[in-house]
């Protein structure tokens, strides 16, 4: 009779601390495809070295280190390249149906395939909706820059939208400044925007 209330209770007490641990499982988000240097990924307290071939998971925080480089495939129609000293928090991500990522620092080049869902990239200068475009977001010529190199996005900052197009860019001054009406980028900067993130 005493072993068998034990064992109840120790049954009990397994399912009691499985229990919250299947609950918490992370969500996946996708997976690094390529990783130069050093790249880590937070989830909540938990930190670890993405490798080439990594999960990524809705909500990681993803940080590059210097000389580094990054490349996360979200989902099936979202490639990320990171540049640098970039911290990206992939948030609210639904796979193949849009989301979010906020973009607090360093460099990237989004390539969203057109025709699918909307993904809203937030950093402290502003809004960026992207549709199936490709576009890279990042410091450029002593500002924040945002230049398309196909398709469209919207750009929105301090009560002020800027669409922009293939070959079109906008600067930011800094966070609370609205952005710049589009215009060409030349091929100068669009090179040195691109060396950021390759």
């Amino acid at each position: 009779m005493i072993h068998a209330r034990r064992s109840l209770i120790l049954g009990a007490a397994g399912l009691l601390l499985s229990g919250p641990a299947t609950l918490a499982q992370p969500v996946p988000g996708g997976q690094a495809t390529l990783v130069i240097g050093e790249a880590i990924a937070r989830l909540e307290q938990a930190r670890r070295s993405l490798a080439t071939g990594s999960a990524v998971f809705v909500g990681d925080r993803v940080a590059t280190g210097p000389d580094s480089r990054a490349v996360l495939k979200l989902g099936e129609t979202t490639s990320v390249r990171l540049g640098a000293g970039t911290r990206i928090t992939v948030d609210k991500f639904v796979v193949n149906a849009g989301g979010t990522l906020d973009l607090s620092a360093g460099s990237l080049l989004m390539d969203k395939q057109p025709g699918t869902p909307e993904v809203t990239i937030r950093s402290p200068y502003g809004l960026i909706a992207v549709r199936g475009t490709e576009l890279f977001a990042g410091p450029s010529n002593g500002v924040f820059g945002v230049f398309v190199s196909r398709g469209s996005v919207t750009v929105r900052a301090a009560g002020r939208e800027v669409t922009l197009r293939a070959g079109e860019g906008t600067n930011i001054a800094k966070p609370g400044a609205a952005p710049t009406p589009a215009a060409a980028w030349g091929q100068a900067r669009i090179g040195a925007a691109l060396a950021a993130v390759y």
